[in-house]
């Protein structure tokens, strides 16, 4: 969709950026110990985030591994937020809850809007930015710059009693009251042209 954004639009736009004490992780009433590792096979902590996994490529979701999480937790929550989108708030590119606590992650394209439930064994997901359900995929206007995706996990005391489609605001209010630890993965990805 952005990828039509002209270059000199996009460079023009460069300086609006939310940042990252925009996005959930950055909350001050959402403190928590950061003691959760969040990974992914297919881009390191910082690094580029392969095409395939963005609007460029088969604009699939990447794989994510979780560990570290407190024996406590009854649940992982995750959310994916682009600090760099050209809006004053972070654009919200996965919501997904539910997700049973203790060491996992998803595999390449579980967060999908067409993955079978089995693939997110129970997690629920919730509608993005673009106000569908599933994984929106990278897809910064050509020129703006690199764009750092956000992939924030958190572990709760409670499972969330939230209805598959809920938005950002409704998840971050319900946890609230709720955290035991928190990790984050940023992956980087650029559009050039």
């Amino acid at each position: 969709m952005l990828e039509n954004v002209p270059a000199a639009l996009g460079h023009a736009l460069s300086s609006i950026r939310p940042g990252l004490d925009k996005i959930v992780y950055a909350g001050k009433d959402l403190a928590a110990p950061e003691t959760i590792r969040v990974t992914s096979e297919a881009f390191s902590d910082g690094g580029a985030i392969p095409a395939r996994f963005t609007d460029d490529g088969a604009k699939i979701s990447p794989p994510l591994a979780f560990a570290g999480t407190p024996a406590a937790a009854k649940s992982l929550v995750l959310i994916v937020e682009d600090a760099d989108s050209p809006t004053p708030a972070p654009l919200c590119h996965a919501l997904v809850w539910a997700i049973a606590p203790g060491d996992g992650g998803f595999h390449e394209a579980a967060l999908d809007a067409d993955a079978m439930p089995p693939a997110r064994c129970g997690a629920i997901v919730g509608k993005n930015s673009f106000l569908a359900l599933g994984w929106l995929p990278p897809d910064p206007p050509t020129g703006h710059g690199q764009h750092r995706y956000a992939f924030q996990v958190f572990a709760l005391d409670v499972r969330l009693d939230l209805e598959a489609g809920t938005g950002r605001g409704a998840l971050v209010h319900a946890l609230h009251g709720h955290l035991l630890a928190k990790g984050l993965l940023i992956g980087t990805y650029e559009r050039v042209g």
